[in-house]
C-alpha cells in the first residue's frame, strides 16, 4: 500500500517540475518577445523620426532655393518696370516680392527651433526687409514718374550690402542643412546597426529558450519573421531616401544653373541699358551745345563781316554771340547741378517777356522756313520757377515742333491764365495756373506714341536724330515746379503742348544787370597778384584780363612752384588759384604755404558748380568758370576789400 503511493507521487513531482520548467521557459520567452517588440517599436519610431528630420532638411534646402529665385524674379520685374514705366509690370514686381515674402515666412516655420538657424533667419529677415525698402524706393520713383531717379536708384541698388547679405545668409542656411543632413544620415545608420546588434543577441537568447519549448520556439520564429519584415521595410526606406536625395540634388543643381544664367542675363541687360543711356544722354547734351554754339559762331561770323564791311550791327552780333556763350555756360552749370541732384533756382518771372527774349534764339535755331508767332494775354501773372530751365524747356519744345513739321510750318507760343479744378489736368491741384501753349502745324501723334511720349529714351526719330530725353526732361522740370503738362494732338494736323505752372502771387523779380553791362574799365587800385593755373590757355587769358584791368599779375603754371614764385615777388596783394590741378589742388597748395602767406587774400577759380561754396574753401571767395572781365574785376575787388 505504501509502495504504491510512493510510486504515484514521483510522476506527479516530475510532472510538476517539468511544468515549472515549462512555465519558467514560457516566462523567459515571453520576456524576450516583449523586449524584441519594444526594441522594434523604438527602432521604428527613431527611424521614422530620423527620416522625418531628413525630409525637413530637404524641404528647407528647396524652400531656400525658391526664396532666392523669387527675389531674383522680383528684381528682374522691377528692372522692366523702371525701363517701361508700365503699371502692369509694377504689379508683377509687387506680386513677385510678395511671393518671396511668403517663402521667407514658410522657411522660418520649417527652420524650427534650431538656435543657430534662428540667428541666421533673424539676419535674413533684416537683410530682406532692407532689400525690400531699397527696391521699394526705386519702385516709388517710377510710380511718381521720377524716371531718371528710378533708373539711377535701380543701378545703385543692383549690388548693395543687403542683397549680398541675403545671398550669403541663404548659402549659410543651405550649407548648414546639408551638414546636418550628413550627420543625420550617420546617426540613422548607427541606429540601424545598433538595433540589428541588439536584435541578434536577443534572438540567439530566444533560440536557446525555444530549444526547451515548442511554444516559445514558435513565438521566436514569429518574432524573427517580423524582424525580417522590419529589415525589408528599413531597406525600402533607405532606397526611397536615396532616391529623394538624388532628386533634391538634381533640382538644386538645376536651380543653381538657372540662377547663374539669370544673373548673367541680367548683368548683360544692365550693361546694355547703361551704355545705351550714356550714349543717348551724350547725344542730348551735344544737341543742346550745338544749339548754343550755333548762336555763338553765327554771331561772331556776322560781327566779323560787319567789322570788315563797316556795317553798323557788329556790336549787336557780338552781344548775341556772348549770349549764346553764356547760355552754354549756364547749361554746363545746370548739368553739374543735376549730377549732384541739387535743387532748382526759382525766381518770380513772367512767361511773356521770357518768350520775347528768346526770339533771336528761336530764329537762329529753327531756320527761316518756320514762322514763329507769339501771343501774350497781358494778364501779368507770374510763376515761381527756374528761368534757365523754363527757357530750356521752351527751346526743346520748339526743336521738337520743328522736327514734327520737317523744318517748314508755323510755330505759335501763347501765354495765358486758367483756374483748374483738382486733377482737371493730370495730377494738378486746384488753383490758378499760368499757361504756356506751344502749337505746331506738324504731323501730330498717334495714340500709341502719345501714351509713351514722356518715357525716357523713347523717340520716334531715326537713330542718331533724337535721344528721347527732351519731353521727359520738360516733364521733370514742370513737376518739380508744381505744375502739369497737357497735350492735344490731331494726326496730320499738329500738336499743342501746354505747360501749366502754378501762379505766383507777386510781381516779377527785377532783371539782374548782366555782367556785360558792368564797366570793366572803371579805375581800380593796381594789385600784385600771383596767378596759379595749370592750363596754359586759361593762364594766358587770365593774365591778359588782369593786366587789362590795371593789375600786375605773375604767372605760375605749377602749384608745386608757388613758393618759388612768391619769393620773386616784392609784395603780394592777392593769390588767384585754380582748384583742380595735377600734383596738388588749390586748397592743398594754400594749406602747404601756411604762415608764408598769412594775411594774404585768396581767390579760388573753379569750373565745378558743386564747388561754388565759400565755406568749403576756408571762407575764401570762389569765382566760377567761365567768367567775364567784369566778373573777374568784381571777384578781385571783393576778395581784397577789408
Amino acid at each position: 500500500m505504501s509502495e504504491t503511493g510512493a510510486s504515484d507521487e514521483a510522476p506527479v513531482r516530475q510532472t510538476d517540475w517539468r511544468m515549472v520548467l515549462l512555465g519558467v521557459l514560457a516566462l523567459v520567452g515571453t520576456g524576450v518577445l516583449v523586449v524584441l517588440l519594444n526594441l522594434q517599436a523604438t527602432t521604428d519610431r527613431e527611424r521614422d523620426a530620423a527620416l522625418d528630420r531628413q525630409a525637413r532638411t530637404y524641404e528647407v534646402i528647396i524652400r531656400a532655393g525658391q526664396l532666392s529665385s523669387a527675389m531674383a524674379d522680383a528684381e528682374a520685374s522691377l528692372g522692366r518696370y523702371v525701363v517701361s514705366g508700365d503699371a502692369a509690370v509694377g504689379r508683377q514686381f509687387a506680386d513677385k516680392w510678395a511671393q518671396a515674402n511668403e517663402h521667407l515666412n514658410r522657411l522660418t516655420i520649417q527652420i524650427g527651433g534650431d538656435p543657430a538657424q534662428q540667428i541666421r533667419m533673424a539676419k535674413l529677415r533684416a537683410a530682406f526687409a532692407t532689400r525690400g525698402k531699397e527696391l521699394g524706393t526705386t519702385s516709388g520713383y517710377t510710380v511718381h514718374k521720377r524716371n531718371r531717379d528710378a533708373l539711377g536708384s535701380y543701378y545703385q541698388n543692383s549690388a548693395t550690402l543687403a542683397r549680398a547679405e541675403t545671398e550669403l545668409v541663404l548659402r549659410e542656411i543651405v550649407d548648414n542643412e546639408r551638414a546636418r543632413l550628413l550627420e543625420r544620415k550617420g546617426d540613422t545608420a548607427k541606429l540601424v546597426a545598433s538595433s540589428h546588434l541588439a536584435t541578434n543577441v536577443l534572438g540567439l537568447f530566444g533560440l536557446l529558450v525555444v530549444g526547451g519549448s515548442i511554444l516559445l520556439g514558435w513565438m521566436t520564429v514569429q518574432a524573427s519573421a517580423g524582424r525580417a519584415e522590419a529589415d525589408a521595410d528599413a531597406d525600402a526606406e533607405r532606397v526611397r531616401a536615396a532616391e529623394l536625395q538624388q532628386a533634391v540634388d538634381a533640382a538644386t543643381g538645376q536651380l543653381r544653373e538657372e540662377m547663374r544664367e539669370r544673373e548673367q542675363a541680367e548683368a548683360q541687360l544692365r550693361q546694355v541699358q547703361k551704355m545705351e543711356a550714356v550714349g543717348q544722354l551724350t547725344g542730348g547734351i551735344a544737341h543742346d551745345f550745338n544749339n548754343m554754339l550755333a548762336v555763338t559762331l553765327g554771331g561772331l561770323e556776322l560781327a566779323k563781316r560787319h567789322l570788315t564791311t563797316g556795317g553798323p550791327d557788329a556790336q549787336k552780333h557780338i552781344e548775341n554771340a556772348m549770349e549764346g556763350a553764356n547760355r552754354a555756360a549756364a547749361l554746363t552749370r545746370r548739368l553739374l547741378v543735376f549730377s549732384r541732384e541739387e535743387a532748382l533756382l526759382p525766381s518770380a518771372i513772367e512767361a511773356g517777356p521770357v518768350i520775347q527774349g528768346m526770339s533771336d534764339l528761336f530764329d537762329r535755331t529753327l531756320g527761316g522756313a518756320i514762322e514763329v508767332e507769339t501771343k501774350d494775354s497781358g494778364l501779368g501773372w507770374t510763376v515761381f520757377a527756374d528761368k534757365h530751365q523754363l527757357e530750356n524747356a521752351l527751346l526743346n519744345l520748339a526743336v521738337n515742333a520743328r522736327d514734327a513739321m520737317n523744318g517748314r510750318g508755323t510755330l505759335s507760343f501763347a501765354t495765358g491764365g486758367r483756374t483748374l479744378k483738382r486733377k482737371e489736368v493730370g495730377e494738378a491741384a486746384a488753383g490758378e495756373y499760368v499757361t504756356i501753349a506751344v502749337s505746331d502745324t506738324g504731323s501730330g501723334m498717334t495714340p500709341e506714341v502719345l501714351e509713351r511720349v514722356f518715357e525716357p529714351f523713347f523717340t520716334t526719330k531715326p537713330v542718331g536724330k533724337g535721344t528721347g530725353l527732351g519731353l521727359s526732361q520738360i516733364f521733370g522740370f514742370v513737376r518739380q515746379s508744381g505744375g502739369e503738362i497737357g497735350i492735344d494732338t490731331v494726326l496730320g494736323e499738329g500738336t499743342t503742348v501746354t505747360l501749366y505752372l502754378p501762379r505766383h502771387q507777386g510781381e516779377a523779380d527785377a532783371p539782374v544787370a548782366s555782367e556785360a553791362a558792368l564797366d570793366p574799365d572803371a579805375p581800380t587800385q593796381a594789385l600784385d597778384i600771383l596767378v596759379v593755373e595749370d592750363d596754359p590757355r586759361v593762364l594766358s587769358a587770365t593774365m591778359s584780363a588782369l593786366t587789362e584791368l590795371g593789375h600786375r599779375p605773375l604767372a605760375c603754371d605749377d602749384p608745386m612752384h608757388a613758393e618759388t614764385c612768391l619769393d620773386r615777388m616784392d609784395s603780394v596783394d592777392l593769390i588767384l588759384t585754380d582748384v583742380l590741378m595735377p600734383g596738388r589742388t588749390g586748397p592743398e597748395m594754400i594749406a602747404a604755404l601756411g604762415e608764408r602767406i598769412a594775411g594774404i587774400p585768396v581767390l579760388y577759380v573753379t569750373g565745378y558748380a558743386g564747388e561754388a561754396d565759400a565755406s568749403a574753401f576756408g571762407g575764401h571767395m570762389v569765382l566760377r568758370k567761365p567768367f567775364t572781365m567784369s566778373a573777374l574785376a568784381k571777384a578781385v575787388e571783393g576778395s581784397t576789400r577789408g
